[in-house]
């Protein structure tokens, strides 16, 4: 610890020197040890890792509500960085989230997401009156259909609830990432949390973006032909032959892998919680996965023969792949980088929509 820190005095240090440090942050130019933290991050310790050394306050406003500033008092060292420099994009985006604040826009919760869900429930009733007393292959497929946009509709509020907190209660917000992810759309609210975070922590980097590298269904770079291990999917993942064999499939992040794109997150889903890895509310989140593989496959049974049972399927994900093609579009068509993401331009990365590759700077 410096004199100065000791005396009770501020310290300066420089970037170059926080740099050093893999595990202090500094937030609005105060330096905060988050060494102690990264064990009992929410967002896990990857985040920590991807930012370590940097000025982080961009990703932290985006990421935390503001009560979380009343938290940071616990790992503040007393220094403080000297040539904290912010781009005229960032100042903006800065500028932008305090206006908002002070106007309570992010006060405002609960009524849409209620309205959301009940245009839900809807669909959800329709689609199985559908298959339940109907005999049309017409109305079969356009129950199919229907239960692709619930599936779409459900993304988007399992997105948003694992973003930030979209009802009044934080019980409530965890009710509804469970009820629209994982029992409607066995997708592990836990997974994406962790994988989600981190790919917007670390925007289109290819060593520490996951959405780059959903493996082992389908990656965007030649790296991983040979090698199914990255920054963020390390040795401690093991694949077996068969699952190697489809990445080293030179074209298999086209056509093929947009086809499967639903089942790469039903797999993604489960890899992480049958492993070895700490999962918060693990045994929750595998009966929510459990209980859509019971319901789903069950009210395909209900429809009278085998060939509707197939148009029913295609039709809900055909229709579902649609979010999965827009997904594709907004991720892999973005500037791609190399190296470990910098905080500086974190903003700029967020919203980048070019086709290029970067070298690390």
């Amino acid at each position: 610890m410096a004199r100065n820190e000791l005396l009770g005095k501020p310290t300066y240090i420089s970037l170059q020197e926080l740099q050093k440090h893999n595990k202090r942050v500094a937030i609005d130019g105060k330096i905060y040890d988050v060494s102690k933290w990264a064990n009992h991050h929410p967002g896990g310790e990857f985040p920590l890792i991807s930012l370590a050394g940097q000025e982080v306050t961009e990703a932290f406003l985006a990421f935390h509500p503001p009560t979380a500033y009343n938290r940071l008092n616990t790992f503040f060292t007393g220094s403080y960085l000297c040539d904290c420099a912010v781009s005229d994009v960032s100042r903006d985006y800065q500028n932008l989230f305090s206006e908002l604040t002070e106007m309570g826009f992010f006060e405002y919760k609960g009524c849409g997401v209620l309205l959301m869900i009940s245009l839900i429930i809807v669909m959800l009733c329709v689609s199985v009156c559908g298959v339940l007393f109907s005999d049309s292959s017409c109305v079969c497929v356009c129950c199919g259909g229907l239960m692709g946009f619930l599936w779409i509709q459900s993304g988007w509020i399992s997105h948003d609830s694992c973003h930030y907190q979209i009802m009044a209660n934080c019980n409530w917000n965890w009710f509804v990432q469970i009820l629209s992810g994982n029992f409607l759309s066995s997708i592990s609210m836990e997974w994406w949390k962790w994988n989600h975070n981190a790919h917007h922590l670390a925007c289109n980097s290819l060593d520490f973006d996951p959405d780059l590298q959903h493996l082992p269904f389908f990656v965007v770079s030649s790296k991983f032909f040979t090698s199914l291990t990255s920054c963020f999917h390390d040795r401690k993942m093991n694949f077996d032959s068969f699952a190697r064999f489809l990445v080293s499939y030179q074209h298999w992040s086209y056509c093929p892998g947009i086809c499967l794109a639903r089942f790469n997150l039903f797999a993604r889903s489960f890899f992480l919680l049958l492993s070895n890895r700490k999962v918060p509310n693990r045994k929750i989140e595998l009966l929510g996965l459990l209980v859509f593989w019971i319901w789903y496959p069950l009210l395909v049974s209900c429809l009278p023969n085998w060939g509707e049972r197939v148009l029913f399927v295609i039709a809900s994900f055909s229709v579902t792949g649609i979010q999965h093609v827009q997904f594709t579009f907004n991720h892999f068509s973005a500037s791609v980088y190399i190296g470990q993401p910098t905080s500086h331009d974190w903003f700029e990365k967020q919203t980048s929509g070019t086709l290029d590759v970067e070298s690390p700077s």
